[in-house]
């Protein structure tokens, strides 16, 4: 498998990394999986007590000398509580999304913690870049989640972050196989960050109702819900349905944004409940079509990887 200069960075064998997904990731078990073949596995911290969290982080130090991540979304409460506990353990990678980075780059970075940036536009990328992190998680918006709103695909995102600027990329959405990933790599990318295909596996932290429908959805089969506010890529269950009927009907702004918090992650991610709740999915669900184990995952995708670059080469 191709070294880049993130892999060389991180310690990591392989340019793949796990998404950090709530309650997927909210665990040892998927990270440390990932990590333990050669991958870089990331803790959600976002859904996350504090207590939980330093368990979870400790937990997955004792089971993998591979490196691993912890994904914290800035804007969440506590999160000065949350990257005290990453410093004290020794985290030796954050990944950051949804707030700034500038504030916390020079506590973690002299301390030898690489920081990673999310961000789905070309300005939040610029900000992040110019603020000095270590590299940039570009999501293109095909993925699950929170995309960005301009509808810009990973394809074309991811190359012209490349082109624009002079740190190792990361590209996520889109991706659930090796060809997926060899394509990224050839476009320039130093690393593929995959979410929903982790998501279909046996260590995940989710309902059994919730990595059914990944196997249920098929490449069209979700949308943006949510689009007058911030929006998700999700299934188009009952409440997806019911949101968009909204966009076009629903002239209140306070009861549109009722509606859309009457539904949650949570709700599909431990409840089961994938008719009602937030089924947060990208269109690379399409390309699933198994529930295997996480490491059985890393060696069908290195495998495909190099397959690919032979098919290339040849």
């Amino acid at each position: 498998m191709l070294q880049t200069r993130l892999t060389r960075l991180l310690n990591i064998k392989y340019p793949i990394i796990q998404a950090g997904m709530s309650w997927a990731s909210s665990n040892a078990a998927l990270p440390t999986a990932v990590s333990n073949a050669g991958g870089l596995g990331v803790i959600a911290a976002g859904p996350m007590y504090l207590d939980a969290f330093r368990d979870t982080v400790r937990e997955v130090k004792a089971a993998t000398d591979g490196a691993f991540a912890v994904n914290i979304p800035l804007y969440r409460p506590q999160a000065e509580q949350f990257l005290d506990v990453i410093e004290e353990e020794g985290v030796p990678v954050v990944i950051a999304s949804q707030g700034g980075p500038k504030a916390h780059l020079e506590r973690f970075q002299s301390r030898g913690v690489r920081w990673i940036h999310v961000v789905s536009t070309m300005p939040h990328a610029r900000k992040a870049a110019d603020a000095g992190v270590d590299a940039l998680v570009v999501v293109g918006a095909e993925a699950g989640g929170h995309p960005p709103v301009n509808g810009v695909s990973t394809l074309v995102a991811v190359r012209r972050a490349v082109v624009e600027f002079d740190l190792p990329i990361v590209a996520g959405g889109g991706v659930a196989d090796g060809y997926g990933v060899a394509a990224l790599l050839a476009l320039g990318a130093d690393a593929v960050q995959l979410g929903t295909r982790f998501l279909a596996t046996r260590e995940a932290g989710v309902h059994e109702n919730y990595k059914r429908a990944v196997l249920d959805t098929d490449i069209d089969g979700t949308t943006l819900v949510g689009v007058r506010g911030l929006p998700v890529r999700m299934t188009r269950n009952q409440f997806a349905e019911r949101v968009l009927l909204a966009d076009k009907e629903e002239p209140d702004a306070a009861a549109y944004d009722t509606l859309f918090k009457s539904s949650s992650l949570k709700q599909a991610a431990l409840d089961g409940d994938v008719e009602w709740g937030k089924v947060e999915l990208g269109q690379s669900a399409g390309l699933i079509a198994d529930l295997p184990a996480a490491a059985d995952v890393m060696a069908r995708l290195v495998e495909e990887c190099e397959r690919a670059a032979r098919r290339l080469a040849g």
